[in-house]
């Protein structure tokens, strides 16, 4: 090519920030392969407990609860007043809230929420040395909030309910 003739252009793609070398720590980037459990994060592990423990009650129950959500807090927005003790439809350890059913209500222009129980995930993580800890405490939870739903005795939703941690 002679120097008249026009240049082909050629489009240099710029490295992001996610593939440079920083003082020279190495490529930046993830740590460990989504594969691997630990990628999951905190919340995202405490969910999928919380569904797998939801399931196993939705198994026996599924055309009753059709109607009922479950979601998760960070921590419960609300306190026991000193003397007080809290409704059937909290579940508690002493005075921390660690989950709550709360019944059908309506937004301001009229539109209808569904019933939902509330899992409060900061207090139930700390209460638990382990994943098996948390799946019990789950399920004891759970089934008490149920139970409440479909007022029934918590021992129908799970027969052992008496022999797992008390809430």
């Amino acid at each position: 090519m002679s120097s008249d003739s026009p240049q082909p252009f050629t489009h240099r793609r710029h490295k992001t920030s996610r593939q440079v070398e920083r003082r020279g720590r190495g490529p930046r980037g993830l740590i460990l392969p989504p594969h691997v459990p630990r990628y999951a994060s905190r919340s995202t592990a405490f969910d999928e407990h919380a569904l797998e423990a939801f399931a196993r009650i939705d198994t026996t129950f599924h055309d009753e609860l059709t109607g009922l959500d479950l979601a998760v807090d960070m921590v419960p927005r609300m306190r026991l007043r000193e003397g007080a003790e809290w409704p059937d439809s909290v579940a508690a350890d002493g005075i921390i809230a660690l989950g709550r059913f709360i019944s059908t209500s309506y937004t301001s222009d009229g539109t209808p929420i569904r019933p939902r129980i509330v899992l409060f995930r900061k207090p139930i993580e700390e209460r638990c040395a382990d994943e098996t800890e948390m799946q019990q405490l789950l399920q004891a939870i759970l089934t008490k909030l149920v139970a409440y739903y479909l007022n029934v005795e918590p021992e129908l939703i799970n027969p052992f309910y008496g022999d797992g941690p008390q809430v």
